[in-house]
């Protein structure tokens, strides 16, 4: 009876204690899960308004130029909030091989990422226009096209379907025709030649009877070291430098008509972005206009230098392609984007805004920026007693 009597006043009291425990379970639970999908958005240890983020790259950690552009996004991010928003900067194979960093940052394992849209040119076609394509705008015209031509929100609306938002990154300017191990005196020497040449322009020079071959910037000293690869585009002399190429090929070609503006691009997690306060996001939107023009003005400033270099010291050889050599790459760019732009819905409309701008700048510039330069060197390069420079 004793017993029995217990168990009548305690089994209240048990009950409740039983809930109280599924309870206090299931609010564990929910707040973990709540943090877990948070994550993706703060990043790892996020305090009261602070954030954490992940920036990944297609670049060696700390590369001089191209790696500069992350490294100098997160600086600029940390200083302007104060330390609010933290974006730690890895370099490529640290945490994703270089090609894998838009799916990365699509799928939030990191954050954030610097490359190059052109990379990802197997699922979105449209992308080679955010990079480059061959005899196309410089740097300055695709800046004016991207920010005030319409380029930025079709960029935008290309890449929404991976919950990406892109900004302009970056520019080495124009760049190098590229390396090569023997010399290039007509259209009939690019016949087999194995070339590291990526993008829309890999598509040109396969037309041309070349071999387009794709690889990252770490695997190119080995590759033309090894004979995998004849030739390898890069970038310019301050970056090609860096990278020792001049000791694996001796002969470097101008000009870059695959690449004459190559723009970078910084790719932010959608989720992340917006999980972010308005301040905050206005201080990434800046931080990376900002790193955007400042790549551009450390090539136009390191560039020469560095090839003085390389010839003065290195003993490399400067060439200029062939005309025929041009004219036939441009003849094939004519074709491969004619397939491009029947081929994909978007890149069509890509080009149509893209070509329209290209038109009208390059008018434009044929009375200003082009004009001014032909002037300039015709009274410098003329002969002292015509009233040249001394």
């Amino acid at each position: 009876m004793a017993g029995a009597s217990f168990e009548r006043r305690y089994t209240p009291f048990i009950i409740l204690a039983l809930v109280a425990a599924l309870v206090l379970v299931l609010g564990l639970w929910a707040v973990e899960r709540t943090r877990k999908t948070d994550s993706v958005a703060a990043g790892p240890a996020m305090l009261a308004g602070q954030y954490q983020w992940k920036l990944v790259t297609t670049w060696p950690k700390n590369f001089p130029g191209l790696g500069s552009g992350p490294e100098n996004f997160a600086r600029y991010v940390d200083e302007m909030s104060a330390g609010r928003l933290k974006i730690h900067v890895y370099g490529a194979g640290e945490i994703v091989p270089a090609f894998e960093i838009f799916d990365a940052v699509s799928q939030g394992v990191a954050q954030a990422g610097h490359g190059a849209a052109y990379y990802w040119k197997g699922k979105i076609p449209s992308s080679v226009f955010f990079t480059t394509i061959p005899f196309g705008m410089n740097a300055q015209e695709t800046n004016g096209w991207l920010h005030y031509g319409g380029g930025l929100q079709l960029w935008r609306e290309a890449y929404a379907p991976f919950n990406i938002i892109p900004f302009a990154g970056g520019s080495s300017g124009v760049q190098m025709a590229g390396w090569f191990n023997r010399e290039i005196n007509s259209v009939e020497d690019l016949q087999g030649l194995k070339m590291r040449i990526p993008g829309l322009a890999g598509d040109v020079f396969a037309q041309a009877g070349g071999t387009a071959v794709r690889i990252s910037g770490g695997e190119l000293y080995t590759s033309l070291q090894t004979g995998v690869i004849d030739a390898a585009e890069w970038v310019g002399p301050y970056n090609d430098l860096a990278l020792g190429l001049h000791e694996v090929a001796k002969y470097y070609y101008y000009p870059g008509w695959h690449e004459p503006g190559s723009m970078l691009e910084f790719i932010i997690n959608r989720d992340a972005f917006e999980a972010l306060p308005a301040d905050l996001q206005a201080i990434v939107t800046y931080a990376a206009r900002a790193a955007n023009q400042d790549m551009l003005d450390e090539f136009t400033a390191r560039n020469n230098a560095a090839l003085e270099d390389l010839v003065s010291n290195h003993g490399v050889q400067l060439r200029r392609l062939p005309d025929d050599v041009l004219l036939a790459l441009y003849r094939g760019s004519e074709t491969a984007m004619k397939q491009l732009v029947a081929d994909d819905p978007m890149a069509a409309r890509v080009y149509a805004s893209y070509k329209k701008f290209y038109d009208g700048v390059r008018d434009y510039h044929h009375i200003s920026e082009q004009s001014y330069i032909n002037a300039r060197d015709l009274v410098i390069d003329a002969p002292a007693a015509e009233g040249g420079a001394p």
